[in-house]
């Protein structure tokens, strides 16, 4: 929910002149009452509830309408719109009525008979495959998720804001063989999960065109979304995990580690490692991903609060930091969205400094995303939060360029048509953002620079750290078998 101030002046760009004074009035009120109300239409599409209080004894119904949409069903944003004449208006405390606060949100259980179906599906499957989706972790549905995986011996992937739903360090995490996974598998379980741009669709060539699809969902319009389901469940998750799981042990059904799908997994999974474990043992100047993440990843506190966002930055990072926890990571999301890393941040360390002081919070950013909102840092300095900010700089989106290059194309007339769009200037040394509030960040080129500082910024417990890492602008994602899909599929 957010709230704004309203401005007693009138834009100038409203074309106001020749005008006497009452139609000026008038213009200011019918320009001013469609901006308030532009606001709300324009945050409409993206919130499940838009809306201004006409008054100051009506704000009790719409924060309770607020409060109760944002919770119940498909967890969404709400947004409330609070002009400069509801913020400073004074009424009797008697003239606010009475209201009542959103009720605890209501369980949805699942159908027994298609609970049922589910199973027997599951029975017959010979390369079945869960995946987790944030959804779980929403539901706080991780205990019996996890209990599920374990009883069944089933393979599992996560979606990137479900990973620590289960750990990725178990052995039934196959996300070292993600593309062969979602290729070959005959059963996909949907945990929370939705078919969109991230899990590409459920569509071939990323999947197998005969692929099973049981999908849980607490939305019904999510249900035979993108593909039609052979198996919908509405339910929440709890219910749903909690029936399958009584059903799946009543049968005393457990996935064999001898299938011929856990052996092709698990020979994935380890060819893929070896290609990484080469990657993170070239500590070479410049650095590359890898390596910076793996070492990154040895000096952090077991269970910290991650938030990432970036390119390249965001994806390996997924792969290379792990989670042990539900709801401790915080990235683009569905909607890919830059710019929110720093402002997730600051909401993760908010909610530490209240309920976990001793838990850390790293906000490991590409330096184009960081760009988006770098002068957050300001407001972190002044909540005293300490955020250990780690900025992975490649000069660029994906890839930038060598201060040579840089340089001869800067200088080429025009630069606006010579220079990348994708390309930033050479090596920006964001930590010295630090020195604006009396501090000092940490600029590392080699991996004892890089272990170094991150145990100097953990002894930091009122402010924020700045770490910029300089990498090769041409460092890159190891061999993919599929690129991202860049399409929509409207």
């Amino acid at each position: 929910m957010a709230r704004r101030r309203e401005s007693s002046a009138l834009p100038s760009s409203m074309g106001c002149e020749g005008y006497d004074l009452q139609s000026k009035n008038h213009l200011y009120r019918f320009c001013w009452h469609s901006f308030l109300s532009s606001q709300i239409e324009l945050a409409r599409p993206y919130c499940k509830y838009s809306a201004r209080p006409p008054s100051v004894s009506l704000i009790p119904q719409h924060v309770e309408k607020a409060v109760r949409l944002a919770r119940f069903g498909k967890p969404g944003v709400s947004y409330l719109d609070f002009p400069g004449n509801l913020l400073q208006a004074r009424v009797p405390t008697n003239s606010i009525p009475d209201y009542y606060t959103s009720p605890e949100v209501p369980l949805a259980f699942p159908n027994p008979q298609v609970i049922s179906e589910a199973v027997q599906i599951l029975l017959t499957a010979e390369r079945p495959l869960v995946i987790m989706g944030k959804g779980t972790a929403y539901a706080r549905a991780e205990d019996l998720a996890r209990e599920f995986i374990h009883s069944t011996n089933l393979p599992f992937l996560a979606t990137p804001m479900g990973k620590g739903v289960v750990s990725d360090s178990s052995p039934h995490c196959v996300a070292s063989a993600r593309s062969t996974a979602l290729q070959k598998a005959d059963l996909i379980i949907l945990f929370g999960a939705r078919l969109n741009w991230i899990l590409h669709f459920g569509r071939p060539p990323r999947y197998a065109p005969d692929v099973k699809i049981i999908q849980i969902d607490v939305c019904s319009e999510e249900l035979n979304n993108s593909v039609k389901a052979t198996v919908s469940i509405f339910s929440d998750l709890k219910p749903a995990i909690g029936q399958l799981l009584q059903e799946v042990k009543a049968k005393g059904f457990v996935f064999g580690d001898n299938t011929n799908w856990w052996k092709l997994l698990k020979q994935k999974c380890q060819q893929n490692k070896l290609g990484v474990e080469k990657m993170v043992k070239d500590t070479s100047v410049p650095l590359n991903y890898y390596t910076v993440f793996h070492h990154l990843q040895s000096q952090l506190p077991e269970n910290c609060l991650i938030v990432s966002e970036g390119a390249n930055t965001m994806d390996i990072g997924r792969t290379m930091l792990l989670n042990n926890l539900a709801r401790h990571r915080l990235d683009a999301g569905t909607f890919g969205t830059m710019g929110v890393g720093l402002g997730f941040a600051i909401a993760a360390a908010l909610w530490c400094q209240k309920y976990e002081p001793s838990k850390r919070v790293i906000c490991v950013e590409g330096d184009s995303a960081f760009g988006f909102s770098g002068m957050e840092v300001e407001t972190m300095v002044r909540y005293k939060l300490p955020v250990i900010i780690v900025i992975i700089n490649n000069n660029g989106i994906y890839g930038g360029l060598d201060q040579e290059t840089f340089n001869e194309l800067q200088n080429s007339q025009p630069a606006t048509q010579a220079i990348p769009p994708t390309s930033l200037s050479v090596m920006c040394r964001y930590e010295n953002m630090m020195s604006l509030f009396g501090s000092t960040g940490y600029f590392c080129k080699t991996i004892p620079e890089v272990q170094a500082a991150v145990r100097e910024c953990l002894k930091e417990k009122h402010l924020p750290s700045i770490i910029n890492i300089a990498i090769n602008p041409s460092a890159d994602r190891k061999p993919q078998a599929f690129n991202w899909l860049t399409e929509s599929k409207l």
